[in-house]
């Protein structure tokens, strides 16, 4: 019998070899014989073809048979749906396989096996015939078999996988995507097992799978089997990698977040068992512990980059750490589907236009908010509840749940992450979906109004009620060439990659301030005072810090993260990241932060910006900022970060500063590439009348200005701005103001210094914003929403 009419070897099969044995065991063919030599490594296998499939089905007078019972089902009619598959599942298993088929996988096994005195463990999987192509996703619709030993489980399994084919969900998607039953075949293969069990594993893309940013890795990763991650049933550690900072040889992992991971799966070891494999509770210790080490993420990354780089497209990639090498598998490669079906049309914002109570949050699917009646479902018993435009609220979804998903106005998960199936399939829908939320089953009642934010960031929130919500169409064509450069004002990173995507030339003011209150927490002098800390604060910061080896150094590299995502996001556009611009006010609202912030009558006027980094109170919290600043620019490589002091009253102030901040290894001017790239521009806020009164004088010390002009307009005109009762007077274009943004202007312009401007005046008036390309301004930044806009006022003439 030819080998090649019913099983082939992975080692035969390339890429175009689909149509025979579907997509996923092509590519695994493709990998292992391309790709090999490159250092990646796939475990070896077989696969049965798709004229097999076609034989088995003839042989047991099913091929007529399944037709018919197919062909007048209504897929929207879910008892139907379910008794239908059903049925043709139980055909198909009761049936024999053709001996010359039989025989084939045995040969195969045969070999696969070799010389082993012990029986080797297999993972017998699906790949349906027009899987994992670029235009359609079949993720997760047929079943998959673990740790399967001895020839007869083998087929038994493959016959398994043959039923799967007709799984609910698979009957429903070829209906809604319009594949008829009878054009897709089903090919079984059987790979070796990687004893992930022992280690761990997860699903990577080579793209953002949120926004679609390109230049970056996402790799989710949890203890035991990868199919936890896979099916959701786990909240899995995170990591994103830039491919650019990959390429240089710099440290790329630019952001990660610690999954809870509860349970993991393992080989089952009872003697007798009929299962194969069995969950078990993860240890404390080890949930508090990232799932992958610095250098396992980088030679992930490395290795999807290759896939990537050799199918030419975005890749969806499963991969295992073996427990007993140590080493990195890829287990499967596709196609990323959705983003890469994603066209040049207008890309549609939303924004919550009220807030509520926040019933519950987890990781947030989509950009979308989607509201409606929460409707709890606890099986697919109870499926036939959702109502369309219901919100689905449940523990967790299984592929097959893909024809009630389709009516939801949004999903909500107890468990799962970023690449589970039911985030998958909620991007292809596209329905928000807020995953691993840890209890929203018991946080939401069933029946109660309320609104899905994917909208928002990483984190999905559900709030009480039904919320009013901003859609906007944002198309922005064509641009016209401007005199000025348009920036953007960033503070959360978790929208960096979203907002890079908006015409620009980077970024000219990110908060750290934002990222210390948002992705830190806590007080700065609570983690240098740890262990010395009252137990209740001593806890909140071991809380916070799990995961990294320290108080300190969660502090240090998260600060980092949240300043690396955003440079990565816009690299090589200048990046201009201004100093924790705290007030003691609102460094009173972290944790801990009562403990050490005084309280001032005028917290505006009193101990922040310069002054607060030279004090000697302050100096080791600075030194915290400045370590991370470094590290981006160092150990990251990402060199279009510059530095932006607030708030300098004094030329003083001025001095010690630079000073200070050349003391902790950021000088001006250093870092520079050979070729002068890269150096470290220090900017200052130019937001006090003095700085523009003695404008010149102040450039002695700085590389030029950012004017900031809500806090210029506040003090030259000496009213409170967030005052109501004085509101009305303020104004940046009242002649005082602009005599002191003229005045600071020209100083750069003569010095050929930067000068930019910040504040909102540019995006709420359009004569103001062409005043200022009168004065000379070289950058205007604006929040993300009015960029595109204020780009065709300034370029309508006027």
């Amino acid at each position: 019998m030819d080998v090649g009419q019913y099983v082939i070897p992975f080692n035969r099969l390339r890429h175009g070899d689909v149509q025979r044995v579907g997509g996923k065991n092509a590519s695994l063919g493709e990998m292992l014989s391309q790709l090999s030599a490159s250092g990646i490594r796939v475990p070896d296998g077989f696969a049965t073809t798709a004229e097999a499939f076609r034989e088995f089905l003839h042989r047991n007078g099913l091929t007529d048979r399944i037709s018919k019972r197919l062909e007048h089902l209504d897929v929207e009619d879910l008892a139907a749906l379910e008794s239908a598959g059903a049925q043709i599942r139980g055909w198909i298993e009761q049936g024999a396989l053709p001996q010359g088929l039989e025989s084939s996988i045995r040969a195969q096994y045969q070999v696969l096996t070799g010389d082993s005195s012990s029986q080797i463990s297999v993972a017998v999987r699906s790949s349906a015939t027009a899987e994992d192509l670029p235009e359609a996703s079949f993720a997760g619709q047929q079943e998959t078999f673990l740790n399967v030993t001895g020839i007869d489980a083998v087929l038994a399994c493959v016959r398994k996988v043959f039923a799967s084919l007709y799984n609910d969900r698979a009957i429903a998607y070829r209906v809604h995507h319009g594949y008829s039953h009878a054009d897709v075949a089903l090919s079984a293969g059987v790979q070796k097992m990687v004893r992930s069990d022992l280690g761990a594993a997860g699903v990577m893309f080579t793209i953002d799978t949120e926004s679609g940013f390109c230049d970056v890795v996402l790799i989710t990763s949890s203890f035991g089997l990868g199919e936890t991650v896979v099916q959701g049933a786990v909240n899995p550690d995170e990591f994103y990698v830039h491919k650019p900072m990959l390429a240089a040889g710099k440290f790329p992992i630019v952001r990660r977040s610690l999954g809870s991971k509860l349970v993991k799966l393992q080989f089952e070891t009872q003697p007798g068992s009929s299962r194969t494999v069995c969950q078990v509770d993860v240890p404390d210790e080890q949930r508090h512990q990232f799932s992958l080490s610095d250098q396992d993420v980088i030679e992930l990354s490395g290795i999807a980059v290759r896939i990537e780089q050799h199918y030419g497209r975005p890749m969806d990639i499963e991969w295992g750490k073996d427990g007993t090498d140590g080493r990195l598998y890829v287990l499967q490669a596709r196609p990323e589907t959705v983003k890469s079906r994603a066209g040049a049309e207008a890309q549609l914002r939303y924004h919550l236009k009220q807030t509520s109570r926040v019933l519950v949050s987890g990781r947030a699917i989509g950009q979308k908010i989607g509201a409606g009646s929460a409707r709890l479902v606890t099986g697919t018993a109870q499926m036939e509840r959702v109502r369309p435009g219901d919100v689905l609220i449940t523990d967790m979804t299984d592929p097959n749940w893909e024809p009630v998903m389709k009516r939801a106005a949004a999903i909500v998960t107890n468990r799962g992450g970023r690449t589970c199936h039911a985030a998958i399939i909620a991007r292809e829908l596209g329905i928000p979906a807020v995953v691993g939320c840890g209890h929203a089953t018991s946080a939401v009642p069933d029946g109660t109004e309320v609104t899905v934010s994917c909208a928002e960031g990483d984190t999905g929130h559900v709030y009480d009620g039904k919320l009013e919500v901003q859609v906007e169409s944002i198309q922005s064509g064509a641009l016209p060439n401007l005199p000025v450069k348009l920036t953007m004002n960033v503070g959360n990173p978790q929208l960096a990659f979203e907002f890079q995507a908006i015409p620009n030339a980077g970024v000219g003011l990110a908060r750290l301030e934002f990222i210390i209150n948002n992705h830190i927490g806590v007080h700065p002098k609570a983690i240098l005072a740890y262990p010395n800390l009252d137990e209740p604060l001593k806890r909140a910061v071991e809380s916070l810090a799990h995961g990294y080896p320290s108080p300190r150094q969660f502090f240090e590299l998260r600060l980092a993260e949240g300043i690396a995502t955003i440079a990565a996001a816009f690299w090589p556009k200048p990046v201009i990241v201004r100093l924790s611009d705290f007030k003691s006010n609102e460094y009173r609202k972290l944790i801990g932060g009562n403990r050490y912030e005084p309280e001032e009558e005028n917290p505006m006027l009193g101990f922040r910006g310069a002054a607060r980094f030279i004090s000697p109170d302050f100096a080791d919290c600075f030194e915290l900022e400045c370590r991370a600043l470094k590290r981006v620019r160092e150990t990251m490589g990402l060199t279009n970060v510059e530095i932006m002091v607030p708030f300098v009253r004094t030329l003083g102030e001025a001095r010690r500063v630079i000073e200070l901040l050349e003391s902790h290894g950021l000088k001006r001017g250093g870092g520079a590439a050979a070729d002068g790239s890269g150096a470290l521009r220090v900017i200052m806020m130019c937001e006090v009348p003095s700085n523009a009164v003695l404008a010149d004088e102040f450039l002695e010390y700085f590389d030029g200005f950012s004017i900031g002009s809500n806090d210029l307009t506040q003090l030259t005109l000496g009213l409170d701005r967030d005052s109501g009762l004085v509101a009305a007077g303020f104004d940046e274009r009242d002649p005082a103001v602009r005599a002191l943004l003229s005045r600071a202007i020209a100083a750069c312009r003569r010095q050929g210094k930067y000068v930019g401007i910040c504040g909102q005046g540019p995006s709420d008036h359009v004569d103001f914003a062409r005043w200022l390309l009168e004065q000379g301004i070289e950058s205007i930044s604006l929040n993300p929403d009015s960029v595109v806009e204020t780009w065709r006022k300034l370029g309508t003439p006027g």
